[in-house]
């Protein structure tokens, strides 16, 4: 019968009572490791494991219980930025040498943090107009057009079953490229696709680009009206988009407007999670061993 190597049961800290061990340690660098593509140092992955701790321990009394859907809903939006599904990114870090508790505890810690933050300092996160003015001004190099755009799109979805292996979603991307190769209109090319066997064409749908990301609005911008966008992998195969009408949108905010509102956010969220959090560790009961 194997042991468990000892010394990464070893405490390497305590926080409010709560261990952290040398596995937690290891655990959490190649978690670093893999993410950024740097060595932390000992210090730094230990503090923060601290802070996920401390973090994590106000969060019990501000929130009953963390629904188990966020998490792995986070988890599989990181998986799918990675293009796999969540069964193929999993295998990926396990081979890599971490653990997927590992990880999703490290999404927990942020998603209770980012909601005592916000439900704390909501009034103080609250961002001016006077304040995107001076961001922008602040940004001469940033485009300043007046509107965004409005897209009209029809979703394309290859099938495949979940948990596909990699060579199942390969052949689907192919599938979905030589549909992208020959789709020249809306009117032509969805028929193509209806006809098409395990694919799915869904009903049209209308995005703001000021409500997209910065990547997806750039997709759609970059694709011409009446063609498909690059294949992206989702949870239920291969996904591309019809690019069916796209016109200038009215009122709301530019994307330079929203870019520059959200940059004043995260500045300020920031500051005050950094502040806020070195107050409660000064707090905490911490014990380095």
């Amino acid at each position: 019968m194997s042991r468990r190597n000892p010394r990464r049961r070893r405490i390497a800290a305590l926080v409010n009572g709560e261990a952290i061990t040398a596995l937690d340690i290891a655990q959490r660098t190649k978690l670093v490791q893999l993410s950024t593509q740097k060595t932390p140092t000992r210090q730094e992955v230990l503090d923060e494991l601290i802070d996920d701790k401390v973090k994590v321990h106000l969060g019990k009394r501000y929130i009953s219980e963390v629904p188990k859907r966020e998490i792995e809903s986070t988890f599989a939006n990181i998986a799918r930025r990675a293009g796999m599904s969540p069964e193929q990114f999993a295998k990926m870090i396990t081979a890599s040498g971490v653990s997927v508790e590992s990880l999703k505890a490290r999404i927990h810690a942020d998603f209770v943090w980012s909601q005592i933050i916000r439900g704390k300092f909501r009034a103080s996160l609250q961002v001016g107009e006077q304040e995107v003015a001076v961001k922008l001004q602040g940004n001469p190099n940033q485009k300043q057009e007046p509107t965004g755009f409005e897209y009209t799109l029809r979703p394309i979805l290859f099938l495949a079953p979940r948990g596909a292996a990699a060579t199942v979603l390969e052949a689907r991307k192919r599938d979905a490229e030589n549909l992208r190769a020959r789709f020249q209109s809306c009117g032509e090319g969805l028929r193509l696709a209806m006809g098409l066997p395990d694919v799915a064409v869904r009903e049209a749908i209308v995005r703001q680009s000021t409500d997209l990301g910065k990547q997806q609005a750039e997709v759609l911008n970059s694709t011409p009206v009446g063609r498909l966008t690059p294949p992206d992998v989702t949870l239920q195969g291969v996904e591309v988009f019809a690019v069916c009408n796209k016109t200038e949108a009215k009122g709301g905010e530019s994307a330079a407007k929203r870019e520059a509102r959200e940059a004043v956010y995260q500045e300020r969220y920031q500051a005050l999670s950094k502040k806020f959090l070195k107050e409660l560790r000064s707090q905490a009961l911490i014990e380095i061993r």
